[in-house]
């Protein structure tokens, strides 16, 4: 990713305030796996999902999810004695493609409750497969397409027993917020790059998120989000002048002035970029404020601040073509959300004088604003890779920064790059 995107888009890792106010192509490495004969394929394994995956009302952190998620390691207790499932082709099946390699696709998506195994037959990939497919694709966290690519074979190539001890481990996550999380929450899920409004006991807002790079990562917290901040500014912290914008400024002179960011002493004297000797560390003394502006600030139009010893806070971003993306860990440690307006509005909902009306005032209004929350709502920023719904349907992501220290789950990565399984 260039500085450019990283700039525009990204927030940063230290939270800067001061001075002047203030998800994936996931998976594990195509290759070209041969069909094994682990499974015995003519039995009908218990269905350990639905065809059709529908938006569970059940938020990720929650008893429902815990007790869902302990009965789904039964169920892949049974498919791993019972063999699991084998591996197959690397091959791009899609609707119309018939032969050998669709049916071993059809015993395979009959073995993780995708399709009924009643359909395990036919040679033809059909719109039964596809929508199958789509189901599979959903639950791991893909575009569900409804055919298969390389992140889709890599997923359904993980072995049952790896799925299994997954499923495990993060139940031990999930009981750790068995207590009361409060009537209103959210929650961030890192592996997922989601974020979710809870209000009751249930989710009334879903978000795709932008969250950390593998090596700028997310960190794992709880805490309160108390304060939104409209149309802030953005003050650069050290580590990104020195990675990112000293070596920038080196190539494009004109590259601050561009992107509306000035630089100031510490005593609050303007300088000019000219001035500055790019060959060297100098820049690393100053200050460097973007301006408000929601088309290019990198914050976007909002900020929301929550007290954490990371430095990171949740945002807007100018560059929303993120949030269609399967691979969405691009950031230096905060948090980008998608439909942030409904997100604000949310937080909000109980601060006398913000409505939705008021909002939409201050996102238009350009000006440097802030709301504090008359009572903060607790946050949780998370690592699960594998839960379970009441409906009994079961989802994983990749590893993404390699926590789970299992064998063989694959490690997300960004398109166009290897894609390693550790």
């Amino acid at each position: 990713m260039s500085f450019r995107a990283f700039l525009l888009t990204g927030c940063v890792a230290a939270a800067a305030l001061a001075f002047g106010g203030a998800g994936l192509t996931q998976s594990a490495s195509a290759q070209n796996l041969a069909f094994g004969s682990q499974a015995e394929w003519v039995q009908n394994y218990e269905s350990v999902s639905r065809t059709r995956v529908a938006r569970s009302a059940t938020p990720i952190l929650s008893p429902e999810t815990l007790a869902a998620t302990e009965s789904m390691v039964d169920r892949y207790r049974n498919i791993v004695a019972r063999g699991g499932w084998g591996r197959i082709a690397n091959e791009r099946l899609r609707m119309g493609s018939t032969g050998e390699s669709v049916v071993r696709l059809r015993q395979r998506l009959i073995i993780s409750g995708d399709l009924d195994h009643s359909a395990g037959g036919s040679q033809t990939f059909d719109s039964f497969v596809e929508a199958a497919v789509r189901s599979f694709q959903t639950r791991h966290g893909l575009t569900p397409t409804g055919a298969l690519n390389g992140s889709t074979v890599a997923a359904l190539n993980v072995p049952a027993d790896v799925r299994l001890q997954q499923l495990e481990l993060n139940v031990t996550r999930l009981r750790s917020y068995s207590g009361n999380l409060g009537d209103r929450y959210v929650i961030t899920n890192i592996p997922s790059a989601s974020v979710e409004s809870v209000a009751q006991g249930e989710v009334v807002g879903r978000h795709a998120a932008g969250v950390g790079m593998i090596d700028r990562q997310s960190p794992i917290f709880n805490s309160r989000i108390v304060e939104i901040n409209f149309n802030p500014y953005w003050t650069v912290p050290v580590s990104i002048i020195r990675k990112d914008l000293i070596p920038k400024m080196r190539e494009d002179p004109t590259y601050l002035t561009d992107h509306k960011i000035r630089v100031f002493t510490y005593q609050g004297e303007e300088l000019d970029p000219s001035n500055i000797d790019w060959n060297t560390d100098e820049g690393t003394r100053y200050m460097f404020r973007q301006d408000p502006g929601g088309d290019i600030n990198s914050m976007g139009f909002v900020r929301i601040n929550i007290p954490n010893p990371h430095g990171v806070y949740m945002h807007d971003t100018p560059s929303r073509g993120l949030f269609g993306e399967d691979f969405r860990f691009v950031s230096s440690g905060c948090v980008r959300v998608q439909s942030v307006r409904d997100f604000v509005t949310f937080l909000l909902a109980e601060t006398d004088g913000w409505d939705r009306g008021a909002i939409d005032d201050a996102f238009r209004s350009g000006e440097r604003l802030d709301a504090r929350l008359s009572r903060p709502v607790n946050v949780y920023w998370t690592y699960i890779t594998a839960w379970a719904t009441p409906d009994g349907t079961v989802n994983f992501r990749d590893d993404i920064y390699e926590r789970d220290d299992i064998q063989g789950v694959p490690v997300a990565s960004a398109p166009g790059e290897a894609m390693p399984v550790h």
